[in-house]
């Protein structure tokens, strides 16, 4: 059993408990296992949150390990499955992992671009038992879409959509919005319309991995931000009753953190495609993580007893200005990820928060990106996409 875990944290986790209860006795089971099936994917999106070293993994789970993960995840009491990627459609097993999803009694949500699906595959998976299905678009018109997607692939998603409508699925559509889309939102909802649509989510960027490098390109003005969430509303209120929207305000522009996945090791487990185990999808990228593989340990060893897992439940981990805060139950700190990517210390405060002696840092990526935004085409910073290339050369080997 760990000792960083379940011995050093002595505070509530964000599970809940009394005040000085061991974290360890206080964990909850997960409720959502994001299988992440793929690193492969036909798309090029310069805000991917795979890893910018995905090229090097190359040991993806097999059928029977995948489905061992489920069984694994739903005798803990996971309830919710997303298929996701890369692009979780080039696995040639796809329907028989969700047969067996089915079979194990998960609400499973496959999260696709819709490149690789077609109509009577949609009506397979829907016989294999698949509750839910996710098609992404990266812009409203096809020529902004396939550039951001480096691919032709906006025509096929349009008729995709359609094919996931009539095999009588809810047709949800998620559209990641940034500085190069935001302009369109009121085209973007006006397509979701035109599809018949029931739910639509307006993704923020979230600034991770190829996110993150290319940060000053896509992170939105905030005049933009003041006139999206404007025309986001004003559709919600003319689409009540016919089609739900989910618009979230990016974190830069709020003065409170969000609760990153609910809490750390509280909701949500990730599983990579080589088999590692995350408390979200990005914590790979922290310094001193251990990384364990549900290959050489159960999924339950991990959830519970793991370095990992266990390194920010509860309190005792944080630092001022959060260990005093009264806000901490709502927000658990914010996102560690966040942090460490904006002040090297992934214990410090979400900077996003307007109590972080690093919020200034936040402000300074802000104006950086409307510095870059006001460049001529000639001088301004080219998006890099994600590809195996690009990971090599960003990776340094």
């Amino acid at each position: 059993m760990s000792t960083t875990g379940s011995e050093q944290n002595k505070a509530p986790g964000s599970t809940g408990g009394a005040l000085g209860m061991n974290v360890r006795d206080a964990i909850r089971q997960p409720l959502w296992l994001l299988a992440e099936l793929t690193y492969a994917c036909p798309l090029q999106c310069p805000y991917c949150s795979n890893p910018m070293d995905f090229a090097k993994i190359k040991s993806e789970l097999t059928t029977e390990e995948w489905i061992d993960v489920f069984k694994q995840a739903r005798a803990m009491g996971a309830t919710q499955l997303g298929l996701s990627g890369g692009e979780p459609l080039t696995r040639p097993d796809i329907i028989e992992l969700i047969r067996a999803a089915r079979d194990l009694g998960f609400y499973t949500n496959l999260i696709t671009s819709g490149i690789g699906l077609d109509a009577s595959k949609a009506k397979a998976f829907k016989e294999a038992g698949l509750d839910h299905i996710q098609v992404s678009f990266q812009a409203s018109s096809e020529d902004l879409n396939n550039l951001i997607a480096g691919t032709d692939a906006f025509q096929h998603k349009i008729e995709m959509a359609k094919a996931v409508k009539a095999a009588g699925y809810p047709m949800v559509l998620c559209f990641v919005t940034h500085r190069q889309n935001i302009d369109k939102i009121d085209e973007i909802l006006d397509l979701a319309i035109n599809l018949d649509a029931d739910y639509v989510e307006l993704a923020t960027t979230q600034y991770y991995g190829w996110a993150m490098h290319n940060r000053d390109q896509l992170l939105p003005l905030k005049e933009q931000l003041v006139r999206a969430e404007r025309i986001a509303h004003e559709y919600q209120e003319q689409q009540k009753g016919n089609m739900k929207i989910y618009y979230v305000v990016p974190d830069y522009y709020e003065d409170r953190p969000k609760a990153c996945m609910n809490g750390w090791g509280n909701v949500f487990l990730t599983i990579t495609p080589d088999g590692t185990a995350l408390p979200c999808h990005a914590a790979r990228e922290l310094p001193g993580m251990t990384l364990p593989n549900v290959r050489d340990i159960s999924i339950k060893e991990i959830w519970e007893d793991s370095n990992d897992f266990n390194r920010f439940r509860g309190f005792d981990w944080m630092k001022e200005p959060c260990r005093s805060c009264d806000e901490k139950v709502k927000d658990f700190g914010g996102c560690r990820c966040q942090a460490y990517m904006l002040t090297g210390d992934p214990a410090m405060a979400d900077p996003v928060c307007s109590k972080s002696p690093d919020r200034h840092v936040v402000d300074e990526a802000i104006e950086s990106g409307r510095r870059e935004s006001e460049k001529s085409t000639e001088i301004a910073k080219p998006l890099v996409f994600r590809n195996p290339k690009n990971s090599k050369q960003i990776s340094g080997f």
